[in-house]
């Protein structure tokens, strides 16, 4: 399953790392620093309510369809959800109304409603995207991901561009997530004909969900709060800043990230819930592998192109400053991309949630305190330290704690062969000359990926060869097909 979810996931991540690139080049040429900064305080905003109210009932669709299902319950389990979410929405009502009323700069105000406003659309898409992927219906996953992400870039721009400022990104996601959900729902809603809610279901999926929805909180508030205090400290000029950077590394590794745990985790589910403990061990340490093979040499080369894919994407204002952030959220974003899609499997599969919980505690109160102490004294530079040295610190946490639960397996020989194909990667980058823009991103990047696939190749870095022989027949029967 596993494999045929990268695949079949493969087209939406390819449009999302597109849309995700466009997306620096447009908006940090059509907006102003600053409204790229109230842009991003919007952004968090939106972020934070929609985990703060629907991720726990989102996460629990995921977690619970597959046995569900095999034993005959899905109209059950879905009627469940869907009531259950109904009983949330007076929470977005609230959140709507003070930030109304709160006395903010009216251009965040703006931005910070046109996220609170995409909420709607958004948790029912997620919704609907949970359940396909965990019952591997991938076509109809991927045509939820694709419509939202490049409809919501195409609307936004055309916002942006109309004047809008740091609302029209938001505003353009939410009315494309609309046009998706007006597709989709109605045959989510039909599955579950013949359903009722049953409150003891309810309270199942909230004992898992919630320490599911409170741990994901507490890592929006290690990666947001640094925005909050630096324009608190600073101005929304830094935040803007800040923002570029921060998406020009993390939109790039989190696209990698996300299209492997988006193929991974239903599989890891089916695994243990169909051939139990062994066969998901064997499961976990096969993606763990590949996902170190693809994000290591991501991070590293991120980092080693930082002043070149600034100068090609970023806009003028934005540029130096750019450029500066991308290697620090490099090393973050591998960090937090192996927490977040990997380590943090552990409790999952084990619904151990609430230890989840307690293990993203300690980054995300280690970065409010390293952010309180450093930023006045250090500036951007105090919140990039801040940012790397918590998620660090996250990752060492997910490692210990996760033995408790369901310890996942750390492919060490495949982590040494990447470690070492990036390591001459990096040294062989480092004698391209530097001259500037797009040939230098170009001469970079590619001496980069020769150096780092010869070496994972003759190494056979995680059964390289074979995996790759696999993966061309399964999608040479896919094209028959």
């Amino acid at each position: 399953m596993f494999w045929r979810g990268v695949l079949g996931y493969l087209p939406a991540n390819l449009v999302q790392a597109a849309v995700g690139l466009l997306t620096i080049v447009v908006f940090t040429r059509l907006l102003s620093p600053a409204e790229f900064g109230a842009y991003a305080l919007g952004f968090s905003v939106m972020s934070l309510t929609h985990t703060c109210l629907f991720t726990w009932n989102e996460a629990a669709m995921a977690r619970f369809w597959a046995g569900e299902a095999d034993k005959g319950q899905a109209p059950a389990h879905l009627a469940t959800i869907y009531r259950l979410w109904m009983t949330l929405l007076p929470g977005l009502g609230l959140a709507l109304g003070v930030v109304a009323v709160w006395p903010l700069n009216p251009a965040v105000k703006l931005a910070a409603l046109a996220g609170l406003a995409m909420v709607l659309p958004k948790t029912l898409a997620k919704l609907a995207q949970e359940r396909r992927r965990a019952a591997g219906e991938v076509r109809g996953a991927v045509a939820l991901d694709i419509g939202q992400s490049l409809g919501g870039f195409l609307v936004g721009a055309a916002l942006a561009w109309a004047g809008l400022g740091g609302a029209a990104p938001l505003l353009g996601a939410g009315a494309a997530t609309a046009l998706c959900v007006a597709f989709a729902t109605p045959r989510e809603w039909r599955l579950f004909r013949g359903g009722a809610f049953e409150s003891d279901r309810a309270r199942k999926y909230a004992a898992y969900g919630v320490p599911v929805s409170l741990s994901l909180i507490l890592a929006l508030v290690l990666s947001t709060t640094d925005r909050f205090l630096l324009a608190a400290f600073l101005d929304e000029a830094a935040v803007g800043v800040y923002h570029a950077g921060y998406s020009l590394a993390n939109r790039t590794l989190d696209v990698a990230f996300i299209w492997l745990g988006a193929a991974g985790g239903p599989a890891l589910i089916m695994a243990l819930e169909r051939g139990g403990p062994a066969a998901m061990r064997d499961a976990a340490r096969e993606q763990g592998g590949f996902m170190l093979l693809v994000t290591l040499p991501a991070a590293v080369g991120l980092a080693m192109v930082a002043a070149p894919l600034a100068e090609v994407l970023v806009g003028p204002g934005l540029r130096a400053g750019a450029a500066h952030v991308t290697p620090w959220i490099a090393a973050s974003a591998f960090f937090s991309g192996l927490s977040t899609y990997y380590f943090s499997q552990s409790f999952t599969l084990a619904r151990r949630t609430g230890r989840l919980m307690a293990a993203m505690a300690i980054p995300a109160a280690a970065n409010i305190g390293l952010n309180l102490a450093l930023i006045p004294h250090f500036g951007l530079d105090g919140a990039l330290a801040a940012t790397v040295a918590s998620y660090a610190l996250g990752l060492a946490a997910f490692l210990v704690m996760g033995r408790g639960a369901t310890a996942m397996p750390i492919p060490w020989r495949t982590l040494a062969c990447a470690g070492a194909g990036a390591a001459l990667m990096a040294l062989a980058v480092s004698q391209v000359p530097a001259v500037g823009g797009i040939a230098e991103l170009i001469l970079k990047a590619g001496a980069g990926a020769l150096v780092y696939g010869g070496v994972v190749w003759a190494l056979d870095a995680g059964d390289l060869r074979s995996r790759a022989g696999q993966a061309f027949s399964l999608l040479r029967a896919r094209t028959a097909t």
